[in-house]
């Protein structure tokens, strides 16, 4: 039997799935963050812990797995790989590759191995590979670098687009009866000052109330998710004139609450698909439905050499998310 471990390294978890080469289950670890930005020695810890823990349900030696695919959030530059590659060494599976948690989202979300995935969550990042296995990541570096938006982002627009519309600078929202709930102030004068006076910073959840108001028809918020889209937009369109895609047919995976969930109207999507489009006509836009881990099997599997079958994607798919796999 042949066996291939993909590991997901987040900034919250870590997930490991072991499986066979038919897509079989046989093995998955939990644990806390992945991201050695965050803390380095947390993360080799909870990478190791993940993998060891797939690898004790299913029975395997390390030495027995043909490629384990590490999917790590914060592997963007080589700075970071200077970091990680002794870190992921140190596991001890000896066949192994290591790549942005941006690309095993879009292997997740796309029967192809390339595409191009673009990511809202807390944070935005936009990444692709072409068909000759070139891969780009355009942004993921926050506001400063060049980035938009992203829940952490997005929760300060609203509370700055609720502080601009007391202050008369804006026309009135519908965002603010929900942020003075959300944060417990009585009204936006003592929410002000308080925030002012403690130094005090915008929950991240304050960027859902985004979409409540913009299905209601607020112009605010509908402009800040279509600032958000256009900014992805623009992202993705990048990618795709710098891998040389435009004339491809090719995959741009959604991934992140906020665009898998959040984005019920289309006010993210439909700028992401406008701007993509204008550069690569044969590009579908689709929403990422399985769990990241997923796509580094699969990936895994393609570092082996070894084509993923519709058989594969269709049993590993019918597995639900991640914690509901039974082993």
């Amino acid at each position: 039997m042949t066996y291939y471990l993909g590991i997901d390294g987040g900034g919250t978890k870590t997930h490991a799935l072991l499986t066979d080469e038919h897509g079989r289950p046989l093995g998955k670890g939990r644990s806390g963050n992945g991201n050695h930005q965050i803390d380095a020695a947390g993360a080799a810890r909870s990478i190791r812990e993940a993998a060891e823990e797939a690898l004790r349900q299913a029975g395997v030696a390390k030495d027995d797995v043909r490629h384990a695919y590490f999917g790590l959030a914060g592997a963007d530059r080589e700075a970071d790989y200077r970091v990680l590659r002794p870190m992921v060494a140190a596991v001890g599976l000896p066949r192994h590759s290591i790549e942005c948690d941006t690309i095993i989202g879009l292997r997740a979300g796309t029967d192809r191995p390339y595409g191009i995935a673009v990511i809202c969550g807390t944070g935005t990042n936009c990444a692709g590979r072409n068909k000759q296995g070139e891969h780009l990541q355009v942004g993921g570096f926050a506001y400063m670098h060049g980035d938009f938006g992203g829940g952490g982002s997005l929760s300060v627009e609203v509370f700055r687009s609720v502080v601009r519309a007391w202050d008369g600078r804006e026309r009135p929202t519908r965002l603010t009866e929900p942020l003075l709930a959300l944060l417990g102030y009585p009204d936006v004068e003592t929410m002000f000052h308080d925030f002012l006076d403690h130094d005090k910073r915008v929950p991240v959840d304050a960027a859902k109330l985004l979409f409540d108001a913009a299905e209601a028809g607020d112009e605010t918020a509908l402009a800040i998710l279509r600032t958000q889209g256009e900014e992805l937009g623009r992202s993705a369109a990048a990618v795709a004139r710098r891998l040389g895609m435009g004339r491809d047919a090719f995959d741009v995976v959604l991934a992140g609450s906020l665009v898998t969930r959040g984005d019920r109207g289309g006010w993210i999507r439909g700028p992401i698909e406008t701007a993509v489009r204008a550069v690569a006509p044969g590009a579908s836009v689709v929403k990422l439905t399985v769990d990241p881990v997923f796509g580094a099997v699969w990936s895994a599997m393609e570092a082996d050499g070894r084509t993923v079958s519709a058989d594969v994607y269709a049993r590993m798919r019918a597995l639900g998310h991640f914690d509901e796999i039974a082993i």
